[in-house]
């Protein structure tokens, strides 16, 4: 006998209260991370592509949410949000942001038989943006790279706005 499915998050709680509390600078680090990465040398979209491609890979429920909600907002069509997972073989992509999710799995897949982000996967991203992107790029990743422990370890609530999404 199967449970019905429910969608209702009024029964949700986060594991640990909102950070801020603790940590109010955060508000100031966050800031600065989306000043960094909202700079204009790369697409808003492709960072919010690599940041749920990042979501994914760990399997964060808020942060895959919460990027999808962003891209949403921002007009992209379902088809390329629920491409992303598959983002390989999907025909949604241009050669920019799948150099941009190449690289973002690079950096979050461990990689047996040698470096993490090898030439190849840089090359390609070359390709398609100078230093400054790069750079964005590599913040973009960093940014959400931040944000995965406190997000897999407090359990902010998905689909909750930052400052609502706590629960203690």
């Amino acid at each position: 006998m199967s449970t019905p499915m429910t969608t209702s998050q009024d029964n949700l709680r986060s594991r640990l209260p909102d950070p801020l509390q603790f940590f109010p600078e955060m508000l100031r680090i966050a800031g600065a991370m989306s000043k960094a990465t909202s700079n204009g040398s790369i697409p808003r979209t492709t960072v919010s592509l690599v940041q749920l491609r990042a979501g994914q890979i760990v399997g964060s429920t808020y942060h895959t949410v919460r990027q999808t909600g962003d891209l949403r907002e921002a007009g992209e069509t379902e088809e390329r949000i629920t491409a992303v997972a598959s983002w390989r073989d999907a025909p949604y992509f241009n050669d920019a942001e799948r150099a941009a999710l190449e690289l973002v799995e690079a950096v979050l897949t461990p990689n047996p038989s040698g470096e993490r982000v090898p030439d190849e996967p840089y090359a390609r991203a070359s390709a398609h943006y100078d230093d400054r992107a790069l750079w964005t790029l590599t913040l973009a990743i960093g940014q959400i790279c931040f944000f995965i422990p406190v997000a897999l370890i407090g359990k902010p609530i998905p689909g909750r706005a930052p400052g609502e999404n706590y629960s203690r």
